[in-house]
């Protein structure tokens, strides 16, 4: 235990001592929320605008646009940002630092559950003072939030966290170069918020594409935050007494409600597959090094 505590110590030191990769980890969000807070934002009340009965207050209108834009934000940045605080593994690869652990009477699986634990919690500080960030942006543009909300809201960025660092550690586990890792990060940066529904709600795409993105995890993750994110502002709907037919083509709109095949998904199924696919992926990266050790023998 005190060699992991030392190891994991250690990796955290380094990310946060390279001021270089924490400055990129920590920017990427406050540079999402300004692109959504800015240019995204109009394209989202516009949607709204067309959702909402006409006279919707411009405070709901409002509140619903910083939600969407809150739970984007978050869903692609848990993922992105573990890929960067991943990246020491890699970089202790090429500059020869993870060999020299290794000769010490250190054994595999300490080493790589201290790359995991370390990658896990850069990724949880930065996502978040992001969460943060986020809650400010919403307070300032209105407000529907209960304290249970901003709770399931931080429980899904762990959750997200965790999967995101499960990925990315099966991923760079197979990574020895910095130019694979800048490749592999832009790919990463550029692709995920377009399939976990981020960018654009998956109710927009095809019907076969839609029912192709309902087997990916990523897909879950992002409509619990936007169920968490919003639920204060459906609920006031409710309130104001709003048709049941327009309050669900609200959250379908906005892929608060997933549909599998034509049947939508319950909140439990979604967590369940978040669940599951932090404990594929760090299943996955446990064989990976248990495989790796066998190998080296």
């Amino acid at each position: 235990m005190k060699t992991f505590l030392a190891l994991t110590k250690r990796n955290l030191k380094l990310f946060f001592k390279d001021k270089m990769l924490f400055f990129t980890s920590l920017v990427t969000p406050l540079i999402l929320l300004v692109l959504y807070s800015t240019f995204l934002a109009k394209v989202f009340r516009q949607s709204f605008e067309a959702i909402f009965p006409e006279g919707a207050p411009d405070k709901l209108i409002s509140a619903a646009v910083s939600g969407q834009s809150f739970s984007s934000l978050l869903a692609v940045c848990c993922v992105t940002v573990a890929f960067c605080a991943n990246m020491l593994m890699v970089a202790d690869k090429t500059n020869g630092a993870r060999g020299d652990i290794l000769i010490s009477p250190v054994k595999r699986s300490t080493v790589a559950a201290a790359y995991f634990a370390a990658s896990f919690a850069s990724t949880l500080i930065i996502c978040f003072i992001a969460t943060g960030f986020c809650l400010v942006y919403v307070a300032c543009t209105g407000w529907y939030m209960s304290f249970a909300d901003v709770m399931l809201v931080l429980l899904d960025v762990v959750l997200l966290s965790l999967f995101g660092t499960g990925l990315s550690s099966v991923i760079n586990f197979f990574l020895s170069s910095q130019g694979q890792m800048s490749a592999v990060g832009t790919i990463i940066s550029a692709g995920y918020g377009f399939i976990c529904g981020a960018y654009m709600p998956i109710s927009f795409f095809g019907k076969a594409l839609s029912n192709t993105l309902a087997f990916l995890p990523g897909t879950y993750g992002t409509s619990l935050l936007r169920n968490h994110t919003l639920a204060g502002v459906i609920a006031e709907m409710e309130s104001l007494g709003y048709p049941a037919e327009a309050i669900k083509g609200m959250r379908d709109a906005v892929d608060c409600n997933v549909y599998f095949f034509g049947h939508s998904v319950p909140m439990g199924v979604m967590y369940g597959m978040v669940v599951g696919a932090v404990v594929i992926t760090v299943g996955v990266f446990v064989l990976l090094n248990m495989f790796s050790r066998k190998k080296k023998r």
